[in-house]
């Protein structure tokens, strides 16, 4: 396949700037993959989709903030840090913005004891920073949580672009799909039957980038850090076993889920009978495009994603990618707001 097949125009005025206010006040677009059927609805009413039994699975990573503010030994001359991969205790892989940014240079941090210094600067343009002690420690004071590039509007609450359930410090991007739940909804659906369980993805800032290379196969996936507990992969062997269903919050999700699948095949990817996932911790860069076959998953929340990225191909390989255009299509023409802060689908 051609990534040109994924993509689509969107004026600017589609990609939402805020987030909706409540979370669950944002809309739902849901699509039955096997007929492209589609109603529009509101978020709060995914309970209406989802079937007592349904074990929904969503990403616990929060956001790491990762955007810095420092100034060059001794000139004084302003430098920006995202951090993006913690390398060791001290050093960070970084994207560094500044004049003569080089290996080398000394960086300090004003009202605190942090110093830092330039080791290298990658192939790729990313700079290897070491810092004097552990900067966890400072983000807090001094760090800032990064917004994707496409929103310019200002954030005013932080805690906007986590999700109410997010406890693991590690990404540098919401997953997207989590912004919608409320801990009210949360507590209806599990009124209503449906059981909640979590996995963790730390998600870099490729995940914002479009395929560059023509031909899919040519595409060299990023990497990720993923973990999937034993308790969680015995939930989710249990809802596989029992025909219950198994429902992903969002493309991190489903990469974590499906990558463990991959883990309890053999080495001819033959299946195991009695376990669809195994637990894991580690990297995946696992990229799934139109001819994947899914091993574990029955539906999914998603958000409406960036053409040409590695997430529409995602949503496109579960879905169809004639019936994701569709709906992209569908979702411009009744005024839908895309990316990030924008509207939901729930695909089945």
């Amino acid at each position: 396949m051609k990534t040109s097949d994924f993509d689509y125009d969107l004026p600017p005025e589609f990609i939402a700037q805020t987030p909706v206010e409540p979370r669950d006040g944002s809309r739902l677009l849901a699509l039955d993959r096997h007929t492209g059927q589609m109603e529009h609805r509101t978020f709060r009413d995914i309970k209406d989709y989802l079937r007592p039994g349904d074990l929904l699975v969503a990403n616990e990573s929060r956001v790491l903030a990762a955007r810095m503010f420092g100034k060059k030994i001794p000139t004084g001359g302003q430098v920006e840090l995202l951090l993006l991969k913690k390398i060791s205790d001290r050093v960070w892989e970084s994207l560094v913005r500044g004049r003569r940014a080089r290996a080398g240079s000394e960086l300090a941090f004003e009202g605190t004891s942090l110093r830092a210094e330039i080791k290298a600067v990658m192939a790729t343009g990313e700079r290897l920073i070491e810092f004097n002690e552990p900067v966890e420690g400072w983000l807090d004071q001094i760090g800032i949580v990064p917004l994707p590039p496409y929103i310019h509007a200002e954030l005013k609450n932080a805690e906007r672009y986590q999700t109410v359930y997010s406890r693991y410090i590690g990404s540098v991007a919401a997953p997207t799909a989590g912004l919608h739940f409320t801990p009210e909804l949360m507590f209806a659906l599990r009124e209503h039957g449906v059981e909640f369980a979590f996995v963790t993805l730390d998600i870099g800032l490729d995940t914002f980038q479009p395929v560059k290379e023509e031909n899919l196969q040519d595409h060299a996936m990023h990497t990720e850090n993923c973990s999937l507990s034993p308790e969680v992969a015995n939930q989710v062997n249990r809802a596989r076993l029992a025909g219950r269903r198994v429902v992903a919050v969002g493309t991190t999700t489903v990469r974590t889920l499906e990558s463990a699948a991959n883990l309890a095949c053999d080495v001819e990817g033959n299946a195991c009978p009695y376990q669809t996932v195994r637990a894991f911790h580690g990297p995946t860069n696992l990229f799934i495009y139109p001819g994947y076959r899914f091993r574990v998953i029955d539906a999914m929340v998603t958000n409406f994603h960036l053409p040409r990225s590695t997430l529409i191909m995602l949503v496109s390989a579960f879905a169809g990618r004639e019936n994701i255009l569709n709906a992209y299509e569908e979702a411009k023409k009744r005024g839908y707001r895309f990316f990030s802060f924008g509207d939901a689908m729930f695909i089945q």
